[in-house]
């Protein structure tokens, strides 16, 4: 009797397909994994859903996306002729300038012949009998690797609000984190936003230039401080490339990645006009910055009191209606304890004739209608023509 064949195992004959570590995404994480393993002598393979390397700065493409980190510290850090050869144009590059720049570093070290793109991976499965990952592709390609490393990100997947009758929608409906790669324009538009992330913050002074009507549902108000974002002045940037050794180190020493100025006093141990002064510093510079005005704001309610009331004061100052005010300001955490945003005009937006905000603690949404959004006020149901976005990074969204 002869001999019976073993069944065919694709997964044996692509011995191409059998790397020492594979990659799955190819944003800032994944690509620098790539990088570093190659400097190690290690085989690896990266595999990437979208069309193109960034992750996020891939996905993330609204109106008005750029990083709330200056530009000068959103960089690689592991080449110094990198750092050298390339030039930020602004404070905080936009969405489109960090895409680029993560494309050029991708070309500059010859990234892309080690990564698949439009690939996405439906499983993985560790093998005890061989030591290995199996990766399994959503075209049925297969990967064998000693190590698996999941570069995908922490929030690289849109949330999608529970809100009944979104099917019903007769306009067009947008997320943040999954934008389109054309323009979208909402010129002429009856506009809803929902939600005011850090997306929406960003979004939102935009739109409202374009739309005839934005309505903005909010449930939870966010601290923001103003970006002050200008082209990056020559000076500064040579000041930057002359020491970027020494900025790398103190970055990577410090607690959040990049290092502000902290004062070595508390605020309690200040007075109320020395605080102050600290404060709106701290805001006219603007960034991130303003939570590190002292050390005590993270550690003692009172201290992070005194700084949650300037932006109170703040808020109230900018924006004329005084219910709009009110509800713009955040009344149930302190100050620092969920990241804080960095706009460019956010709270100035509602003083616009055509912006109006509705508390959805007050006011919660009902349903989306084939016309729009109906909230429990019946008689006030607001009406729009498009939209609903979701951020990658936090839950947003809209309606045109």
């Amino acid at each position: 009797m002869p001999d019976q064949k073993r069944p065919r195992d694709p997964w044996h004959e692509q011995e191409a397909n059998r790397v020492d570590v594979v990659i799955v995404g190819a944003g800032l994480a994944g690509l620098y994994m790539l990088y570093r393993l190659r400097g190690l002598g290690r085989s690896a393979r990266g595999l990437e859903e979208g069309g193109g390397v960034g992750g996020t700065w891939y996905w993330n493409r609204y109106p008005g996306a750029r990083c709330d980190v200056e530009s000068v510290d959103y960089s690689y850090s592991f080449s110094e002729e990198l750092e050298q050869e390339w030039s930020w144009t602004e404070r905080y590059a936009t969405q489109a300038e960090i895409l680029t720049y993560i494309e050029h570093v991708a070309e500059r070290f010859d990234l892309m012949r080690d990564v698949a793109l439009d690939t996405r991976v439906t499983a993985a499965r560790f093998d005890e009998a061989t030591g290995r990952w199996e990766i399994v592709t959503e075209r049925g390609e297969r990967v064998s690797a000693r190590f698996c490393v999941m570069a995908t990100g922490c929030l690289s997947v849109p949330q999608e609000p529970a809100i009944a009758g979104l099917e019903r929608f007769a306009g067009s409906w947008y997320e943040t984190g999954r934008w389109p790669h054309e323009a979208v324009d909402f010129s002429g538009q009856r506009v809803g936003v929902i939600g005011t992330g850090s997306s929406a913050i960003q979004s939102i002074p935009i739109i409202a230039e374009q739309a005839v009507k934005l309505t903005v549902f909010q449930r939870t108000p966010n601290y923001s401080v103003p970006a002050r974002n200008a082209p990056l002045d020559p000076e500064r940037e040579r000041w930057v490339k002359a020491n970027y050794a020494e900025l790398r180190r103190r970055n990577r020493e410090s607690r959040v990645g990049y290092v502000v100025p902290v004062s070595e006093r508390p605020a309690l141990e200040v007075s109320p006009e020395e605080r102050e002064r600290a404060f709106e510093e701290r805001w006219e510079r603007g960034g991130l910055g303003f939570g590190s005005a002292f050390p005590d704001l993270t550690t003692r309610l009172e201290a992070n009191e005194t700084a949650a009331a300037f932006f109170r004061e703040k808020i109230r100052g900018i924006v004329r209606d005084p219910a709009t005010a009110e509800a713009l300001i955040p009344k149930d955490y302190p100050l620092g304890t969920k990241r804080i945003c960095v706009d460019s005009g956010y709270y100035e937006t509602y003083n616009r004739e055509n912006v109006t905000l509705v508390d959805l603690r007050a006011e919660p949404i009902e349903e989306i209608t084939a016309r729009g959004v109906r909230t429990a006020r019946a008689a006030c149901a607001r009406r729009a023509r498009s939209t609903r976005w979701t951020a990658s990074s936090s839950p947003s969204g809209s309606m045109r």
